[in-house]
């Protein structure tokens, strides 16, 4: 009797991953609970446990390929059953000899998920003329989500590559060609080739690669964190960030497209490719201006209320909950709290409908040496000023950690951005589809104001509602930014729902 070990969840909205490495080979027994393989996503490494004791008796995605949810990864029998992966193993071997004989073989794009239609090819890892053996990785593909390796269907010579690096391939497209002739080489030539760039017996994460590749360091220059030493993108980004002192390398040809420059200035530019995902990340962002009817409206909130309670309680709130007292809870509470007033600002459009949050799912945006992420804390309405900062300051570390999941990113039904811990005085900040609000925090600067007939200087922050107008009116962006204004100037609101 067979068990079958599938896909697990991956997290809301990720549909698809790469398997990055198998622990185990047909033949292999192996114990309940025992990782079986290491799946990758464009965000997580999820490891594979066995859902049962037994012997492996096939694997039926091999490394680089590309699975969804779900999908079928091996079968493992009884422990000590004789399996069929001998065979099956001689049998996708027998195409080899034929091969041996001078016939070539194509080596084509492989299925790159559900909805994705094409991807970009990211590196070589070997030349025309280089003999390759099989299952050896050839080349690595990049779509907007995962990072695909291409393995050698056979052994033998490459003798031609048809898609070079950086070329634009369909699924099921030819990639390069195999000849056969030089097959009887390839194991001689195996350990030379594997001698550069294996470190250890450890497949290194597709994207960890590709990450190295573009930030121009070698295997040496990164620690691996994984399993065995094995390399994640995280490990590269704390590789980049450890040299970012370094000269920076030669600059690249200028294009044609470009203005002409002197070669002087030539000389001192640097031009780097953008990944795919992050070509994807821009095009979303322009997505979002050209499909929703962005407004942003701007009002101003006296802190000095929120300022001398947070002063006054800080250090007993600490003491009792073990967690700071920051701003940021005051303003998601304030942003909840108008949110149930102005439900559309918390609603998303789904074709012809409007979907309305009867919960907020609050996202933070946080900076990380990587770049800017927005983790979700999920029904932020219902908790108190102590839950929100604790999963505000636990959220906020996994993300310099480089630790979220994608699960942990998704989902969100509004956006809180603050821009004044890096100085800003007043932006107005882009929809993150299909969220239809984004509240825009800003620097506390003390100005002159005229209360009650005298001018006195306050703390003073400019917030920013930046709206989806085909769902939210002016009426409503105005009227939640008040709230907001209202509930951080008194907040003792807060407190009485108010």
């Amino acid at each position: 009797m067979s068990t079958e070990v599938r896909v697990p969840t991956l997290g809301e909205s990720v549909t698809e991953a790469t398997v990055a490495t198998w622990f185990k080979k047909p033949g292999d027994s192996v114990a309940i609970d025992e990782m079986l393989c290491e799946l990758e996503t464009d965000k997580v490494t999820v490891e594979v446990p066995s859902p049962v004791a037994g012997t492996m008796a096939e694997i039926i995605a091999a490394e680089g390929e590309t699975v969804g949810v779900d999908a079928l990864l091996a079968m493992i029998g009884e422990a000590g059953a004789a399996t069929a992966a001998p065979a099956a193993k001689a049998k996708a071997a027998a195409p080899a000899p034929a091969a041996e004989g001078g016939a070539a073989t194509d080596v084509m794009v492989p299925a790159l998920g559900e909805s994705v239609s094409e991807a970009t090819v990211s590196s070589w890892f070997k030349k025309v003329g280089d003999s390759v053996a099989q299952d050896e990785m050839l080349c690595e593909l990049e779509t907007d989500k995962v990072s695909v390796e291409v393995p050698a269907p056979t052994s033998g010579v490459l003798t031609e590559i048809v898609a070079v690096d950086g070329a634009t391939v369909a699924a099921g497209g030819k990639l390069a060609v195999i000849s056969g002739s030089g097959a009887a080489a390839a194991p001689a030539a195996a350990p030379a080739a594997a001698g550069p760039t294996a470190k250890a017996d450890v497949e290194d994460a597709p994207s960890a690669k590709k990450a190295m590749a573009e930030a121009g360091i070698s295997r040496d220059a990164v620690t691996g964190s994984g399993r065995d030493g094995r390399v994640m993108k995280e490990d590269v980004a704390k590789a980049v960030a450890a040299t970012a002192a370094a000269p920076a390398p030669a600059a690249a040809p200028v294009a044609a497209s470009r203005a002409p420059v002197s070669a002087d200035d030539a000389s001192r530019e640097e031009r780097v490719k953008m990944t795919r995902l992050l070509q994807t990340i821009a095009k979303r962002l322009k997505d979002s201006q050209n499909n929703a009817a962005m407004l942003t409206t701007y009002n101003e909130v006296d802190m000095t209320e929120t300022m001398a309670l947070r002063k006054e309680y800080k250090d007993l709130f600490e003491k009792k909950h073990g967690a700071r007292l920051g701003f940021m809870s005051f303003f998601t509470k304030a942003c909840c709290h108008a949110l149930k007033e102005v439900p559309e600002v918390n609603a998303e459009i789904d074709g012809t409908d409007i979907v309305y949050k009867n919960f907020v799912h609050m996202g933070i945006a946080a900076g990380t040496p990587t770049g800017l992420v927005v983790p979700v804390i999920r029904d932020a309405d219902s908790m108190s000023f102590a839950e929100i900062e604790k999963a505000i300051a636990e959220k906020g570390k996994r993300a310099r950690d480089g630790k979220l999941s994608m699960a942990e990113m998704q989902g969100g039904t509004f956006t809180i951005s603050n821009g004044g811990v890096y100085g800003s005085l007043m932006s107005s900040p882009i929809l993150n589809p299909p969220q239809s609000g984004i509240l825009g925090m800003h620097k506390i600067q003390d100005r002159p104001m005229a209360i009650n007939g005298q001018v006195v200087i306050r703390p003073m922050m400019y917030l920013a509602l930046s709206y989806d107008h085909r769902i939210v009116d002016g009426k409503g962006a105005v009227t939640f930014l008040v709230r907001v204004k209202e509930a951080l100037e008194d907040p003792r609101r807060l407190l009485m729902d108010l």
